[in-house]
């Protein structure tokens, strides 16, 4: 077709083509906010269903139900951090490392650490890690007839995750460690620097308070990157709300943001002091248990899993864990995403977890064919 004679918009025209358009959109957002109004109302979070098979305390112990039997024998046991709630693992049926984790074929067990009362202020790291921590996996051991599983960490979780394996090395098949801190000695996040002892009294805060308030953790995060918090996110959210899966994703993700818990408020203080100032794990100055962790006593495969973007966790914070292991398996799989894309963003699910899961699935023994897999749903 010969388009030589075809008019050309002027660039006034172009400008009212332009205005009409926003037009139409604006028109569109607004008969969409019944929709958005339902579906804030209506998106349901941690939806994979599950059995509580342990408790002591605020602590629970989770099984999640198979449809299938398992393909693997080693059960995999998901230690979440003491901050927010677990169910990010799990937040929507196509956003949720624990389905990928089924899907693939293993038996899955996840910590719900529960909300601190004021009478657990005193709760110390060794009571977490030597503790319910240990406690869950001999039940899980137990449960499944085995004599080592596979664990998984998610930031404090991931290094409670390492102290455990250091402890108590012999039952962990595999360790795999998800934006988990464990190299203090760089300053590359905020966190270590609002820690610092010459700008928070660790001491002070705990007498104050006693548990760390959810309220400080809240505000803590989102004034980490107050323009994509205050700016950014409501203006994202505008340019599509049109879209009813966006919405549903927003909803969910919101919902687990501003569903925060406080923490035990001597765990808390050990953290800044031990960890982040006194940076005892990798100088091999920690004892918990009347015991030195030592990070030299892991020699099963280890996977690190980090993201390019984690304003929380510095990928460098994770990967020095490689300099102090005895394993001789140890790999990373990296992405460009935040500390919470990591587990629910695009790349995290397309590219991340299917890694994941397949060098766990490499690192595993095939279960007995015949095998009923656990309980069923």
């Amino acid at each position: 077709m010969d388009t030589s004679l075809a008019p050309v918009p002027l660039p006034g025209q172009l400008g009212i083509a332009a205005l009409l358009n926003e037009q139409a959109r604006a028109m569109r957002r607004a008969l969409s906010l019944p929709r958005i109004a339902e579906l804030a109302a209506t998106t349901r979070v941690g939806t994979t269903p599950f059995d509580v098979v342990l408790e002591a305390g605020t602590h629970r112990l989770l099984r999640y139900r198979r449809e299938t039997p398992a393909r693997y024998a080693e059960p995999v046991l998901f230690c979440y951090a003491l901050i927010n709630r677990p169910y990010i693992l799990d937040l929507l049926p196509e956003k949720s490392v624990v389905r990928r984790y089924l899907e693939e074929g293993f038996e899955v067990y996840m910590i719900d650490w529960g909300v601190p009362s004021d009478g657990d202020r005193y709760l110390t790291l060794e009571d977490y890690v030597c503790g319910f921590l240990n406690r869950s996996i001999r039940h899980v051991l137990s449960e499944r007839a085995r004599n080592d599983l596979h664990v998984l960490g998610y930031c404090m979780g991931g290094t409670m995750s390492a102290l455990s394996a250091a402890l108590d090395p012999d039952p962990i098949r595999s360790l795999t460690l998800l934006a988990a801190p464990i190299d203090f000695t760089r300053r590359e996040t905020l966190i270590s620097v609002w820690t610092d002892r010459r700008y928070f009294d660790a001491d002070a805060f705990f007498a104050t308070f006693g548990n760390c308030p959810a309220w400080f953790l809240q505000s803590c995060f989102l004034n980490m990157n107050p323009l994509q918090t205050f700016l950014g996110k409501p203006m994202g959210f505008y340019e599509q709300m049109e879209d009813p899966q966006f919405v549903t994703n927003f909803f969910a993700m919101e919902r687990w943001i501003n569903d925060n818990i406080p923490v035990a408020g001597e765990t808390f203080r050990e953290f800044v002091k031990k960890l982040y100032r006194g940076d005892e794990l990798v100088k091999g100055r920690l004892h918990l248990g009347g015991r030195r962790v030592d990070l030299g006593r892991v020699a099963c495969p280890v996977l690190l899993l980090t993201a390019s973007n984690d304003h929380l966790v510095a990928r460098a914070s994770t990967e020095a864990i490689r300099r102090h292991l005895a394993s001789t398996d140890v790999s990373s799989v990296a992405i460009e995403a935040g500390h919470v894309g990591l587990v629910v963003g695009g790349k995290a699910q397309g590219v991340l977890w299917p890694a994941a899961t397949r060098w766990l699935a490499d690192r595993s023994t095939p279960a007995p064919q015949g095998s009923k897999g656990g309980p069923q749903t």
